[in-house]
């Protein structure tokens, strides 16, 4: 059971789905922005920007420290697993390389701190481009019209 969870991310199911999610939020903002552009509101346009990046970083660091934990508990129940194998057997290592292991302690910060990094790019954005505070959240709401769309997307159309 614990060898069919060891498949790279790509092979997850649901992964398209994400990866719609992340175009889908920076794919909203940016028009939106555009939008915003049209009607000569240039500030506007930098806020609607600016917090759909910030909604997209906010995703990618959530999916990306979400990944961490699961494959962590996985090497620690493939490990504990070994343990209980008979002698001479092979015990079972999990997939994930000395790459992902290493970037783990950074992953979990930025899960962990990801509001506190949102709200320091807001006010770096509300105090650098001076720009309206409630443009910024509604480009953060961007990350949330793309999860609908997408789930809207999944429900009329499902993948494989």
């Amino acid at each position: 059971m614990i060898g069919q969870l060891h498949k790279s991310e790509a092979d997850l199911p649901g992964e398209q789905v994400l990866r719609r999610i992340a175009v889908l939020t920076l794919s909203v903002g940016f028009a939106a922005a555009a939008v915003a552009l049209a009607l000569h509101r240039p500030d506007w346009a930098k806020g609607l920007a600016g917090g759909a990046v910030l909604g997209w970083l906010n995703f990618r660091w959530l999916r990306r420290g979400i990944w961490a934990l699961v494959t962590s508990a996985m090497a620690q129940a493939s490990q504990s697993q070994g343990q209980h194998r008979v002698e001479g057997t092979e015990a079972g290592t999990p997939a994930t390389g000395a790459k992902s292991h290493a970037s783990q302690p950074g992953t979990f910060i930025a899960l962990t701190f990801r509001y506190v990094l949102v709200a320091c790019g807001v006010y770096a954005i509300f105090m650098y481009l001076h720009v309206p505070l409630v443009s910024i959240g509604l480009g953060l709401c961007a990350l949330i019209a793309a999860i609908m769309a997408a789930s809207v997307w999944e429900i009329v159309k499902p993948g494989p």
